[in-house]
């Protein structure tokens, strides 16, 4: 009794799982190359013999990209142009294929296909697959990161932009008379970085890093010079920049200096008295300037024990630059009044011309009258002459018919008796 019931329990349990939906692709991985139109099979079998409604659901990780309803053939396409269902319904097996037409590296996920069947929710209702676009590499990109100098620690990058699935790359190194050699034991390499420690001259050479996948390989290359550090230009261009900022800090000094000691002798010269004033004027030096100054500041200590005297003494000095100033200024007043005088001269001369311009215009135009009467005076004699010439055909031409009258009266036998013998 005890078998017989786990032999019906064993059966309902196989009965179970076989009258379950089933869904299935056939290859968990698909490769294509980039352009190609694909094809994604899903199969399904379900344990209704003729489900009312089947809503089938392609997505591509975790978005939705198309859906299905059948058997009323509503859809919801959101790749349109790109994709589009091959489904075929018997009863309650079918196929739900996803087309998609000429893919990029954008169209790299996951794939699944999603079967809901009302009433039929056990089972397998979803199965997935992954899409790999397959992109040869692009020619990768070759660059020096660091300074390639003597004792310097330098890195050798190489990147392709695209390629699928992801490129490997590897370096290979050659010497400057292009021999393949054997990178250092320090060397590292790794995802197209190759690294370089404490390069010296032997380091330099051609360097070709290689970027291939599935598809194809390419390659890009590129020279390295290893500099000693007497060669380090911007080391030396930082030495002269500094000695040239060197430079001008000292010529700003020199001149400073010389602006102030000029600043100076003008003081002395300023407060020196009139005999010191006349010995400048001489030629005497600045040295004797300063002598006499020193000269002067002892004398007017001793006398100016009093602050009378003090204070008559310094005004005297302003009246005497005083007066200096107003000479400068009778000084520049003349000259400015030599030159508003020269200013009238010149406007003088020019107004002279303007009249002799004026007069010469005037002249011209009397001219040009005179010469438009005499070319009147001149067309009215051909006038005369026409009208003369008129008449003198008119009196031709009456003598000519007064003729012709006088022979038409003349006597015939007139003529005869003239013309006898």
């Amino acid at each position: 009794m005890e078998r017989r019931t786990s032999t019906l329990a064993l059966l309902c349990v196989v009965w179970s799982v076989a009258a379950a939906i089933q869904v299935d692709i056939p290859k968990d991985q698909y490769e294509f190359a980039r352009g190609d139109n694909v094809t994604l099979p899903c199969t399904f079998t379900s344990a209704l013999p003729s489900p009312k409604l089947i809503v089938i659901t392609w997505s591509a990780g975790e978005a939705e990209v198309l859906i299905y309803y059948h058997p009323n053939g509503d859809i919801d396409n959101q790749l349109e142009g790109r994709a589009s269902l091959d489904v075929n319904v018997n009863g309650g097996t079918g196929k739900a294929d996803l087309n998609l037409y000429s893919v990029t590296s954008a169209d790299n996920n996951k794939y699944k296909c999603h079967i809901n069947i009302p009433k039929d929710d056990k089972g397998k209702n979803t199965d997935t697959a992954t899409l790999t676009v397959l992109v040869a590499p692009s020619t990768p990109i070759c660059k020096i990161q660091g300074t390639a100098t003597y004792g310097q620690n330098i890195n050798l990058t190489c990147v392709s932009e695209e390629g699928s699935p992801p490129p490997t790359y590897k370096w290979n190194s050659y010497d400057v008379l292009n021999n393949p050699r054997a990178n250092d034991p320090r060397t590292t390499d790794k995802g197209g970085v190759l690294s370089l420690y404490n390069i010296t001259k032997e380091t330099s050479g051609f360097y070709i890093c290689t970027s291939q996948n599935k598809i194809r390989s390419a390659s890009c290359n590129l020279t390295l010079s290893v500099l000693p550090p007497t060669m380090n230009i911007a080391a030396t261009a930082a030495i002269i920049g500094v000695v040239i900022v060197a430079l001008v800090i000292l010529i700003i000094i020199i001149y400073c200096c010389c602006c102030r000691k000029k600043d100076n002798e003008k003081e002395n010269y300023a407060l020196a008295p009139v005999g010191d004033e006349e010995s400048v004027r001489k030629g005497e030096g600045s040295k004797g300037i300063e002598e006499k100054s020193r000269q002067y500041d002892d004398t007017s200590v001793t006398k100016a024990a009093n602050p009378r005297d003090n204070y008559e003494e310094r005004s005297e000095r302003n009246y005497d630059r005083r007066s200096d100033y107003d000479d400068r200024r009778s000084d520049y007043n003349d000259r400015r009044k030599d030159y508003d005088d020269r200013r009238s001269d010149y406007d003088d001369r020019r107004s002279d011309y303007d009249d002799r311009r004026s007069d010469y215009n005037d002249r011209r135009s009397d001219y040009n009258d005179r010469r438009s009467d005499y070319d009147d005076r001149r067309s009215k004699p051909s006038d005369r002459n026409e009208r003369y010439d008129g008449d003198r055909r008119y009196d031709d031409d009456r003598r000519y018919d007064d003729d012709r009258r006088y022979d038409d009266r003349r006597d015939p036998r007139y003529e005869d008796d003239r013309n006898r013998p």
